[in-house]
């Protein structure tokens, strides 16, 4: 037999039943539903069974924001399976769980720890189980309930803004709709009256009025007149419970602003205006201010000022400054003191924008008397045009006269009148003029082609008073002639192929010309006279300002002829006839079936690499350097190689002979050998020249020694003639030093140098006692004494 166990949510509503009741608080209060039955199977949550009739329950009530000091009572809990014994613990899950609400693990008692806001949340799901102690099993099926919260009226109506802002018309009918506030209420409407708003006016009448139940305000005076009164604030107030006693409530503010509408006509404060002009005042100036005052604004205050009538209708006109709202009179033309001195005008001022609703209270417009005084002025010379338009063909001569200007003085006195070109329009002086009468004519030649309008100002000074002068200005187009040849629209390099076909195009040329043709340009293309039957091309005129080359045979070699310079004339057809001859470069290519330019270098085949030629010669360049600085650096390092040809420290000349060792200091004077310049009889005839190598052994000829009595210039020309006489002497100019002291002298030799003649007299044995550095001349020297001895 199948046993059910029921779990039940017990809730007091006042009907006991025999074992599943239990009693709550009477602070709570339940709705029963009959027949409700909350009844799960114990061995499976699939299956749902009704139970026998009773009142069940599966949903709590409690109120918000309660103030107790205990926790507020929420109900029981109770499964037909507990026996009273404490065998059963009842649990709790869901929505606030253990913090908001709590269970008594023992009685299944629930109560609420904090106060609830019906605001924040109004439901509670909750799960609620019993498990057996022992085993830890559920004895029941899990089972869910709410607990809804009832809402008390804990708050005030807000509105949806603070401040409200709003506008309407000034002279608003009764009744007219300004704007509509919207308070709410977080109370639960669907619970008695607590969210029930009402509203009503605390500030603002007799000016407005509100609908208790929508919040919109209307206006409730007739013709508010914003010239009065601008601004007005009105205090709304929003209250809960029906508006009745004991009911919360809210205010705000409107801000309502009466706009302009144009219900005030303009009005002058004065009929009569006088102003005083000079004749001197040019066209389009001011001649003075007039305003007619409108107590309105924007829009509705606009004024448009004309004149109506007077004697100087013509004369004189009147604009509105649209910032002031002033009339701005203004001169129309030239004012002439001699001709008129005084004006009368009437000036009417009209409203723009005016509101047929307003129409009775009067005329939108107002008008005054405006009386202007010419006085008289010395005045500048006046052109007999505001500006001069002059033509002049671009190949006249210099000095032709291209037109005349004219100008006089408007005074009675008639003051003579010199003209002048203002050179800062003129710089480069290509126009000059008459300063008498006026005439303009070239100084310099004109080219339509870099300049085709030139605009220049012309002066006009009184004679006597220089500085009475006025200007105008003079625009003088350039006219073309044809005197530019047409010329290649580009530069034209083409290719042709190797395998082309005859009659096979090339190239399309096409032609500019700087010159105007009012009629268009028609050119035509033809091959120089010289190019024209021995060309390898043939050249079309296609009757359209272009050509096209066509190839006349069928291949081509670029071995042979790489680039054909072929001359083009071209020609234009206005008068007189313009031509040029125009060149286009042609180079042979080779190319693919197809057409398509592969090279075009005759190199190419060559180098199958594809250098250009310009890499070819950087290339050479390179290389070139590179031997140009083996061989410098070959040829240094050999001249420092080379040392002189010294054969014996003896010559007629000194030497100087350069060693890496340091000499021995004043000491030294056997380095080298002078006494040969002192004596002349001591010189040896085999020695040779150290300066130059020998190619050919000249045995070399025996001077005669000089007489003891020989004077120096006899020696010198003695040595001079052998020198030139010499054929071992070099081919070059050479410098021989000879020194003579002459023989017998008393005092003989004083040089420190000559001390001895011979060098049997001289021992050198000390040398190698001055240290390492002096080895190499001890070795030297000794050495040359061991020669000597042997």
């Amino acid at each position: 037999m199948r046993t059910y166990h029921c779990f039940w949510l017990l809730f007091w509503a006042g009907q006991p039943h025999q074992s599943f009741l239990t009693p709550l608080s009477k602070r709570t209060s339940g709705f029963p539903e009959k027949e409700k039955v909350l009844v799960l199977s114990g061995n499976s949550r699939r299956d749902l069974h009704r139970s026998k009739r009773s009142w069940m329950w599966n949903q709590f009530f409690l109120l918000e924001e309660y103030t107790g000091t205990d926790y507020q009572y929420v109900g029981k809990l109770h499964s037909d399976q507990d026996k009273g014994d404490g065998s059963l613990k009842y649990i709790l899950s869901g929505d606030g769980a253990g913090d908001l609400f709590i269970i008594n693990e023992n009685t299944g008692d629930i109560q609420a720890t904090k106060r609830l806001d019906r605001e924040e949340k109004p439901v509670y799901i909750l799960r609620a189980q019993a498990i057996n102690r022992r085993t830890g099993r559920p004895v029941e099926p899990e089972s869910e309930f709410i607990i809804k919260i009832h809402d008390i009226n804990d708050n005030e109506p807000m509105f949806t803004k603070d401040v409200y802002n709003a506008s309407i018309p000034e002279m608003s009918d009764v009744g007219t709709f300004v704007v509509q506030v919207t308070a709410t209420d977080a109370d639960d409407p669907t619970y008695g009256n607590s969210a029930k708003v009402v509203y009503s006016i605390l500030q603002g009448q007799p000016y407005f009025s509100v609908e208790s139940e929508t919040g919109i305000i209307k206006t409730a005076l007739l013709n508010m007149d914003r010239e009065n009164r601008e601004q007005y604030q009105v205090v709304i107030q929003a209250k809960d419970m029906g508006g009745q006693m004991g009911g919360l409530s809210g205010t705000t503010t409107v801000n309502i602003t009466l706009t302009d509408v144009n219900d005030n006509p303009p009005r002058f404060p004065q009929s009569t205006y006088q102003f005083r002009a000079p004749e001197s005042t040019p066209p389009d100036s001011p001649v003075g201010r007039i305003k007619a005052n409108d107590a309105d604004v924007d829009e509705n205050a606009e004024i448009e000022y004309s004149i109506t009538e007077g004697d100087g209708y013509d004369m004189f006109g009147i604009t509105t400054d649209k910032d002031t709202q002033e009339g701005i009179i203004t001169v129309k033309k030239t004012l002439d003191f001699e001709n008129k001195s005084l004006y009368i005008l009437k000036v009417e001022a009209t409203n723009t924008h005016v509101d047929p609703r307003f129409l009775y209270l009067g005329p939108f417009k107002d008008s005054a008397t405006v009386r202007i005084q010419v006085e008289d002025v010395d005045e500048p010379p006046v052109f007999s045009r505001p500006a001069y338009i002059m033509e002049v063909k671009e190949d006249v001569p210099i000095n032709s006269v291209i037109g005349t200007v004219t100008a006089q003085d408007p005074d009675a006195a008639k003051n003579p009148v010199k003209y002048s070109v203002d050179r800062h329009t003129d710089m480069d002086r290509v126009f000059n003029i008459n300063s008498g009468n006026g005439s303009i004519f070239t100084s310099k030649l004109l080219d339509r082609e870099t300049l085709l309008w030139h605009n220049i100002t012309v002066i006009a000074a009184e004679i006597n008073n220089p500085k009475q002068s006025s200007r105008v200005p003079v625009f003088i187009k350039v006219l073309d002639v044809n005197d530019n040849a047409p010329e290649f629209a580009m530069f034209y390099e083409t290719f042709v192929c190797e395998n082309a076909k005859a009659e096979q195009l090339i190239q399309t040329l096409s032609a500019v010309d700087k010159d105007d043709s009012y009629s268009g340009h028609q050119f035509s293309f033809s091959l120089a006279p010289e190019a024209a039957s021995s060309s390898n091309f043939t050249l079309q005129d296609n009757r359209d300002n272009t050509a096209g080359i066509f190839t006349r045979k069928t291949r081509y070699n670029r071995h042979e002829m790489s680039t054909y310079f072929l001359p083009v004339v071209i020609s234009d057809n206005d008068y007189p006839i313009q031509s040029s001859t125009e060149t286009v470069t042609i180079r042979v290519c080779a190319c693919d079936h197809r057409g398509k330019m592969l090279s075009c270098n005759a190199e190419a085949l060559i180098h199958p690499t594809g250098l250009s030629t310009g890499a070819l010669i950087a290339i050479l360049l390179c290389i070139i350097i590179l031997l140009v600085t083996v061989v410098l650096f070959a040829a240094l390092r050999r001249q420092r190689k080379k040392e002189p040809l010294i054969i014996s420290k003896e010559d007629i000349r000194d030497n100087i002979v350069s060693y890496n060792d340091e000499g021995g200091g004043e000491e030294d004077t056997q380095a080298f050998d002078i006494g040969t310049l002192r004596n002349p009889e001591a010189i040896d005839d085999n020695k040779l020249r150290r300066d130059i190598v020998p190619e050919t052994l000249f045995m070399p000829r025996r001077t005669a020694a000089a007489r003891d009595n020989t004077d120096v210039r006899d020696f010198i020309n003695q040595r001079l003639k052998e020198n030139d006489t010499d054929p071992t002497a070099p081919p070059y100019d050479s410098l021989a030093t000879y020194a003579y002291e002459g023989n017998g002298s008393v005092a003989e030799s004083l040089s420190s140098l000559e001390s001895v003649t011979t060098d049997g007299d001289q021992d050198y044995d000390y040398l190698s006692d001055w240290g390492p550095r002096f080895k190499k001349l001890a070795d030297m020297y000794g050495t040359m004494d061991s020669d000597k001895d042997s």
